[in-house]
């Protein structure tokens, strides 16, 4: 779709190969040090847990990995706020996943009742008496049809607390994204990120293989910073494996979560360029797996390709991406980790990229078929390595803010990255109207406007009203700023 700004890119590469330039952006351009992690500091006043619990609380987490991530610290959240025993959360299995993975599959679940019990009760199962009561009969299994996106306290508290006392144990069924961020009391945003950043610790099968992808496309010597520690824990890179002794990596290398699969194009509408056979295929993956989108357009007026591009609507293309990384001055040689790789059109989709870039890793790359046939029909677990290889990476660059993984990969680098933990955030909108100009726009212009689109999406400090506290850590009850 940009041929001529591909030459032009390819062109600038090769210049700035020649000339040694590094780029600006492997550093974050303001000093973000003075931000540090105290989400599980002691209060010199203790909250502690009430006398006596309400009743129990079980959470069955929908989606995938990530959120169910969330679904967690906010059943932590919500456990305060009802004065509720929570039962261990269990993950839901999906259609579209195929994961029948559990809590203890992914995370360390003595671990996490440990961080988290002094502040809220935990317990793996119902006690008996509980176990045989019919949830749905008694009235206390409550679905995400009954409580409102982003509900407030008050929502919980007058909906859920009187069935909980009632019955002595409600249901939470789905629990996607049902707890808002604002207006919320302090100490429960504190909960939220001490169970976010510090209590869910990957299973030691998922930090050993995170720590073989960062070890083989780094350089063994690079210094251990406190994001590998937190996701890797004792299997934190060092020397070199015999299998891989004579293939040292780089010592830097960027992430990018390129949200190119099948399902997210479809229900985008857009048109990216694949002609009529495109068309059809995205066509005929809506009528099969969205129809409510297809009922809800027989109502709508239709809005064209380019508007909805115009829009920041369209996901980036792997050339658009490309060019983005170009535009910021990253080199041809740069080491590129991609997470998920179930790009759309696979490697005809992906040439225009790596004709750029080539030097493109996965973690079925760098994994042996035998380090990953234990986390094969776990696409949770392996979601979880993109997640270390992603938030450990020297660069963090995102194709899409409003995914889940990237959302909580770059609040993990704010929090513990210590200000050295860049992330890149294009603006579709701002991009969509410089590309719009791509038959005539020169390549230092391009560069300029690339720079300023990244360079604005860096300068957020601190978490807004309503904003994520998952994603912008930078806040009191998260954080603690240093003079």
């Amino acid at each position: 779709m940009y041929s001529r700004l591909q030459n032009l890119a390819y062109s600038a590469l090769s210049e700035k190969e020649l000339k040694q330039e590094p780029s600006n952006f492997w550093e974050e351009p303001w000093k973000a040090s003075l931000w540090k992690p105290c989400a599980d500091r002691k209060e010199s006043e203790k909250s502690g847990q009430p006398d006596k619990s309400n009743g129990y609380i079980m959470v069955s987490a929908n989606g995938g990995l990530n959120q169910q991530r969330v679904a967690i610290c906010n059943a932590v959240a919500l456990a305060s706020l009802l004065n509720a025993t929570l039962v261990l959360p269990r993950f839901l299995y999906s259609n579209v996943w195929k994961d029948p993975s559990q809590f203890g599959d992914i995370y360390q679940e003595e671990y996490f009742v440990n961080v988290m019990k002094d502040e809220v009760n935990l317990v793996k199962d119902l006690p008996s008496h509980l176990k045989s009561l019919d949830i749905e009969a008694i009235g206390s299994l409550i679905t995400d049809a009954d409580i409102v996106k982003e509900a407030k306290p008050i929502d919980y508290l007058t909906k859920v607390l009187p069935l909980l006392l009632q019955n002595g144990v409600v249901h939470l069924l789905g629990f996607g994204n049902r707890l808002g961020f604002d207006p919320l009391p302090s100490r429960l945003q504190k909960l939220r990120c001490k169970c976010n950043f510090h209590a869910l610790k990957f299973v030691p099968k998922i930090q050993e293989a995170g720590s073989l992808l960062i070890r083989r496309i780094r350089k063994y010597d690079t210094a251990q910073r406190m994001l590998d520690k937190q996701l890797v824990g004792e299997f934190l890179p060092g020397s070199p494996s015999k299998k891989h002794d004579s293939e040292r990596g780089p010592s830097k290398y960027l992430a990018l979560h390129l949200r190119f699969e099948v399902d997210m194009i479809a229900y985008s509408l857009c048109d990216f360029g694949g002609g009529e056979k495109e068309k059809r295929e995205l066509q005929a993956y809506r009528e099969s797996h969205f129809p409510l989108l297809i009922e809800r357009l027989k109502h709508s007026k239709p809005i064209s390709s380019s508007e909805l591009r115009n829009l920041g609507r369209c996901p980036l293309t792997p050339e658009e991406a490309a060019l983005v990384l170009a535009g910021l001055g990253f080199k041809r040689g740069t080491y590129i980790y991609l997470a998920s790789s179930r790009i759309y059109g696979g490697e005809s989709r992906m040439h225009s990229f790596t004709s750029l870039y080539p030097n493109l890793v996965t973690k079925e790359t760098l994994l042996t078929p035998s380090e990953l046939a234990p986390f094969r029909n776990f696409s949770s677990q392996l979601a979880a390595l993109d997640f270390i290889a992603c938030a450990t990476a020297d660069v963090f660059a995102m194709t899409d803010s409003g995914s889940q993984l990237s959302s909580l990969v770059s609040g993990f680098r704010t929090y513990y990255g210590g200000g050295h933990a860049p992330t890149l955030r294009p603006n579709k909108k701002r991009l969509a109207a410089i590309l719009s100009e791509n038959s005539t726009i020169g390549w230092n212009s391009f560069e300029d406007r690339a720079r300023k689109m990244i360079e604005e999406g860096q300068s957020v400090l601190i978490r807004g009203f309503g904003r994520s506290i998952y994603r912008q850590p930078r806040c009191p009850e998260c954080m603690c700023k240093t003079q």
